[in-house]
């Protein structure tokens, strides 16, 4: 098992000795510095990104960070077993994961102290501290920060028919409000994820695709040259702007057979969506957290290769339903986990690692799996007012585990470490910031570059610092 921790001090420029006289060396033949630093930056392996959101936020003590020597209430029912990764333990209702455990790499040490299922989200998928005027981010709203996967397909458009930036298969939404950090925030409608829908329901349509039976291309042609006289007369108000842009796209993709190839799963072998997970006897009448399971999970992450592998640049897969924040386990942890999440999760995650692996795809693309925090050290800690039994786990924002693979992170590494009761961080902190950092890093976009609000501001992509042990 191959542990990292950070590295040796480092010089007030951030490089270390070697990298210096690599800089030297480098000033004899004509590159600079700076030009020396975009050079490391371009050499950046991932060109794509997968964020699979663990919304609510998984169990790490329970699932990837078990701690099989501390107090029964700590280290809660399952047992560990072993990985592809000499001395990793997993949980024994992860063996399909833990046989791809060699492509992965762990952040242990992650932490924070946002509580609420929102504005934690917002924290993880943007990276911004989730607070403005002393009050939490808690629902979408047109001044926040872009998600990563908003930012990245703005600053490195695939140029392709396809989306750069999708969503499957639903938003996800808590206490009325769908989770801030899932549309593009103050870049407007019109860098909005595509949203796929649930491509796990018998005769799945991607909404867009597909045309009226009496209207034609040619009918939708003329429409979008109407529309730009519209615009011309209107003028160029954000509004305007936002719906030419939505229009734009959907004329792209109702007219190009690279995108109707990309979302159709019948192209597929049974074998390869068995091996993703099907459930077609679920009534889907429940929900995951009401022992439903997540009878999407496999096939959303299906569609989810097949969009990398035909140019899309980001996608986004919520594990489960739009109301129903799946790992949010305060009640009844245990046999939701073993019963309900866990057998789609592990199925579908390691077909995905599998997959990309096997398809030559996993070193050019990033994978993340996070939610928006961690759970109690303790069974039936109480730390909320969702109602914790005393067989849950509530929330907790003070340690927890983030699972990167692929592009170019090494597997089987672990970074920093849980205190003894998975409660904080005992070695080599990290923070939301720092792995937003880290994702732009190793999609080779300097995390000091800068993107601009509707008023003309400058805000750099992120305020954290890279993890150098995983994107050097």
């Amino acid at each position: 098992m191959l542990r990292i921790t950070a590295g040796k001090r480092r010089l007030c420029d951030g490089l270390n000795r070697r990298e210096v006289l690599r800089v030297g060396a480098a000033g004899l033949v004509g590159l600079s510095l700076p030009g020396l630093l975009r050079a490391a930056v371009d050499r950046a392996r991932a060109k794509s990104l997968i964020v699979m959101f663990l919304e609510g936020g998984p169990a790490h003590q329970d699932l990837w960070d078990m701690k099989p020597d501390a107090p029964v209430g700590v280290r809660g029912e399952f047992q560990p077993i072993a990985t592809t990764v000499p001395g990793l333990l997993f949980c024994e209702h992860l063996p399909m994961l833990a046989r791809q455990a060699h492509h992965l790499a762990l952040v242990r040490s992650v932490h924070h102290t946002i509580a609420d299922h929102n504005a934690g989200a917002y924290f993880a998928l943007t990276g911004r501290a989730p607070v403005v005027s002393g009050r939490l981010i808690t629902s979408p709203a047109p001044d926040n920060f872009p998600p990563v996967g908003a930012v990245v397909a703005r600053l490195k458009p695939s140029g392709r028919a396809l989306p750069d930036f999708v969503h499957t298969p639903d938003w996800m939404s808590n206490n009325g409000f769908f989770l801030p950090g899932q549309d593009a925030g103050f870049f407007g409608t019109g860098s909005d994820p595509m949203v796929t829908g649930d491509p796990s329901l018998p005769g799945y349509r991607v909404p867009g695709l597909d045309l009226p039976r009496e209207l034609s291309l040619e009918r939708v042609g003329r429409r979008q040259s109407l529309l730009a006289a519209v615009d011309r007369t209107l003028g160029d108000g954000a509004a305007v702007e936002g719906l030419d842009t939505h229009y734009r796209k959907a004329f792209s993709l109702i007219s190009s057979p690279e995108a109707r190839r990309a979302f159709d799963l019948s192209r597929e072998p049974d074998s390869v969506r068995r091996r993703y997970g099907l459930d077609p006897e679920n009534p889907r009448t429940k929900e995951a957290r009401q022992f439903g399971g997540l009878p999407h999970l496999g096939q959303c992450l299906l569609l989810t290769r097949r969009l990398i592998e035909a140019g899309v640049r980001v996608v986004t897969v919520c594990t489960g339903a739009r109301y129903d924040q799946a790992w949010d386990t305060h009640r009844q942890h245990f046999p939701l986990l073993k019963r309900s999440i866990l057998p789609m999760f592990d199925r579908g995650f390691s077909a995905l690692l599998e997959d990309l692996h096997q398809r030559g795809l996993l070193e050019e693309t990033l994978v993340v799996a996070m939610g928006e925090f961690g759970r109690t050290p303790k069974v039936g800690q109480i730390t909320s007012s969702a109602g914790a039994d005393k067989g849950g786990r509530d929330h907790w924002p003070h340690c927890y585990s983030i699972l990167f693979a692929g592009g170019g992170i090494p597997g089987g590494a672990i970074y920093g470490a849980s205190d003894a009761d998975a409660a904080y961080p005992a070695r080599d902190p990290v923070t939301p910031p720092d792995i937003t950092a880290t994702i732009y890093k190793a999609l080779g976009i300097d995390p000091d570059t800068t993107i601009r609000d509707p008023l003309d501001r400058p805000h750099f992509v992120s305020t954290g610092t890279p993890i150098r042990a995983l994107v050097s």
